[in-house]
This record gives structure tokens, sequence and C-alpha cells, in this order.
């Protein structure tokens, strides 16, 4: 547009002093600044871009080759392309590296009419994530260099990474406070499929207790005693705010939390008991379905911009998979740490707040934390004081193991709730993660 209204100026102030041949020259440069534009336009317009991936779901360190064909489907031949497919800036600049990229993403070449150029390299997966693989930006433009015309194209293929999950060793049901089955001696959690005996009626016993049968045979009226049911499995609470992991481990007590829900869940399926799984964190998922990705920019700092940028994560509805058993539950939950990503959205205590009146009772409760405030503390005080179990797992990447005689301050306030909790600082403390309590 300024080479176009330039040009004008210049024919205007031409045709004003009667100069001949600068009218002639801006005519001959407005002729070919429109031909270019309409040139470019086409061209963009019949480019047709296919991606060709290995899969959708990976474990960490799988690779797959992207390849990704671009073909002229229109009548002109295209002097020149640049072809660049892109990926989240983050992924590649974050340290450590989540992906590493083996090949050129960028390829600079012709294309004759219904020519294909294909452009292909290969990505590895070195931590779980959900990874978006393009869009393609294309830039094209005039010989000479006055017109240039930016186009997205090529709808972008995700891919899925799983968490890691690892084998605990000596998962124990005994331990004062198990994240497992424990008794509960509260009526709440009789089984009434299961019958311990007669006692005297007792003002208040409903009538769905009274044993007519003893009542006829005694002549006083007997109640039924059922058995305490078990409280069994877990729900995994998972802190994922933004500010609990800031500094310089951050990063990989993030990814040492995920594996140690990941890890937890998978234990407590393969006994045959519930799982279930609450976040404040972001399902990337859900995050592409809400916002998109748009397809058509000015400039290519726009759209580089618009392929790189993270998006708002400010998201104020808990992920949530409910508590159940069954290999579905633990796939929900595996996927869904998967594409978890930060957010900005709910503290962990407002969390707690939304979903308590969703926790089922009758499965421990283990919040998997990095930072333990006394907002937080509270929060998890009132679970208990609710008659829920709740078992912390607190993770922070080379924290070293304090001297319980004289607990840290986050203990402490966890303690005075009556709150269990266990420390996780590496993945080997994971596979020992069970197999002792800490406060005993």
């Amino acid at each position: 547009m300024k080479w176009i209204l330039g040009t004008l100026a210049l024919l205007i102030l031409g045709l004003v002093l009667k100069l001949s041949l600068l009218v002639y020259a801006m005519y001959v440069l407005l002729g070919i600044l429109l031909l270019s534009r309409f040139f470019t336009r086409t061209w963009t317009e019949k480019i047709l871009v296919r991606r060709i991936t290995g899969g959708d779901v990976f474990e960490i360190g799988e690779s797959t080759e992207v390849t990704v064909e671009v073909e002229n489907r229109g009548p002109l031949t295209v002097p020149w392309l640049i072809m660049e497919d892109s990926l989240p800036r983050e992924v590649l600049t974050q340290m450590p590296h989540r992906v590493r990229v083996d090949g050129d993403r960028v390829e600079l070449a012709g294309l004759k009419r219904g020519e294909v150029n294909s452009l292909s390299y290969t990505v590895t997966f070195l931590m779980r994530g959900y990874y978006q693989l393009g869009p393609m930006q294309l830039e094209t433009g005039d010989v000479f260099g006055l017109h240039r015309r930016f186009r997205v194209a090529g709808e972008p293929h995700f891919a899925m990474v799983m968490p890691k999950v690892l084998s605990l060793q000596g998962y124990n049901l005994a331990s004062r406070r198990p994240m497992g089955e424990i008794r509960v001696v509260h009526r709440l959690f009789e089984d009434p499929t299961r019958l311990a005996g007669v006692r005297p009626y007792q003002q208040g016993d409903p009538l769905n207790r009274i044993h007519w049968r003893a009542t006829a045979r005694t002549g006083q009226i007997h109640s039924r005693i059922y058995e305490t049911s078990r409280v069994a499995g877990a729900t995994f609470l998972l802190d994922f705010h933004t500010q609990s992991y800031q500094g310089g481990s951050g990063t990989m007590s993030a990814e040492l939390a995920i594996v140690t829900v990941a890890s937890l869940a998978n234990a407590v399926y393969l006994m045959g008991q519930q799982i279930g799984f609450i976040s404040n964190g972001r399902d990337a998922a859900d995050r592409i379905r809400e916002e998109g990705w748009q397809g058509e920019f000015r400039k290519r700092s726009d759209a580089q911009q618009r392929a790189s940028d993270p998006l708002e994560n400010d998201r104020l509805r808990p992920v949530r998979v409910e508590t159940r058993k069954g290999l579905e539950k633990l796939s929900q939950i595996l996927e869904t740490l998967a594409r978890l990503e930060h957010t900005d959205g709910l503290e962990f205590s407002e969390m707690l707040t939304a979903v308590i009146s969703r926790i089922p009772r009758d499965a421990t409760v283990v919040p998997v934390l990095r930072q333990v405030t006394p907002t937080v503390a509270l929060a998890l005080g009132e679970l208990v004081k609710r008659g829920f179990l709740v078992t912390a797992v607190i993770v922070n990447v080379g924290t070293e193991i304090p001297e319980w005689s004289h607990p840290p301050e986050w203990a402490g306030l966890l303690l005075a709730q009556g709150i269990d909790f266990r420390l996780v600082n590496s993945e080997e403390s994971i596979r020992e993660l069970c197999m002792e309590a800490i406060v005993r």
C-alpha cells in the first residue's frame, strides 16, 4: 500500500509539473504494482498444503516424522515461495527442552504449475505434553520484491505425549494413613449387604434397621448391626497454578508432580480400587477447542506470533475426572495429565472450595503440592474436619530430606491440621513413596 500511495503522489506531481518521463515511469510502476498484487494473491490462494505424521499418541522419548506436501494447483508458476512449518516457541526455548527437532522446517523453493514440494523433519518428544505441529507459514511475492503476501495453511496436527508411570515398591495398606483402603467406623459407611449381628433397639434407629425376626422371637425390638464399609481408592488433587512452580526447579517439579499422580493412580488401579483426579490446571485440548487458530495474516510477524505465543490461561473451572473404578478412568487421568498446562486462574484453596461437594467420602484424598501455605493447610484441614481421609504429597525437586525432629514450616502447617504427608524430591523417591509413612 505504501508503494501505491507513493506512486500515485509522484504521478500527480508529474501531471501537475508536466514531467512526461516521470508520468510514464509512474504509470509503468503502478501497473507493475497492481499486477504483482494480483499474481501474489493468485499464487497463495492456489497453494494446497497436506500434512502427514506418524500418529497421535506417543511415549516420552519416541519420535515421529512430519512430512508437509505443498502443491501448486494454480495456472501460474510461483517464482519463489518460503515454506516454514511452525512449532510453539516455548517447546523449543524452554530449558530443559521439551522436544528435539532434526531436519529443516524452513525451505525456499519455486513451484511450477502442478508441482509438489515436500518438506520433512523429525520431532523427538523429550517430555510429556500436548504439542501442536504446524500450521505452515507461506510467504511469496513478485520478482521485484515490491509486494509480499503471507498465508498460514494446512491445519496443525496435535501429538499427545503420555506421562511416565513408575512402578511403586511395597504399596502398603497397613500404614497409619495409607493411600489405599482403611476401616471406617462412621455409620455413613456401613455396608447394608454385610450383616454383623443384632442389638437392642436404640432411640433414633430407622425402621429399615429393625430385625423383625429377632423382635418377634424375643418380644423386644432389636436392630441390625452392619459391618463398616471401607474407604477404598483415592482422589488426587493436583495444584498446577503458575505461581506454585516459580523458580529454577519449577519446571522439573511440575513434571515430577505429574509423574507422582500418574504412578499413584496406576498403583491404586492395579489394586482394583477407584481413582479420580481434580486439578486447577488447564486442559490444552479444551483451550484449543475454545480459541482455535487463525489462518490469515497481513504480516509475517503476525503469523509467527500467533502460531508461537501462548494464549490466555486464566481458567476458572477445575479439570476433573470422576472417581470410579476401571481402566477407562485410569486412561482418562493419564490423558488429562498429558495435556495439563499451568494456569493463572484458580488457586488451590479456591479449587477446593469449588469441588469439595463433588469429592467422594469413600476414597482417600491425596493432594499433590509443591508449596504449602497457611491458606492451603487450612483448606485441607477443613477436609479433615468434614470426615475426609487426607494424605498429602509434597513435590519439590532437589529438596533435601529435613530433620523430622525439627520439621520445616510447611510440615508444621500440615501437622497442625492433623494431616499425614510424604515428601517427593526425585523419581526414586516416588518408587519408595508407599513403603512407609513419614509421620507415625
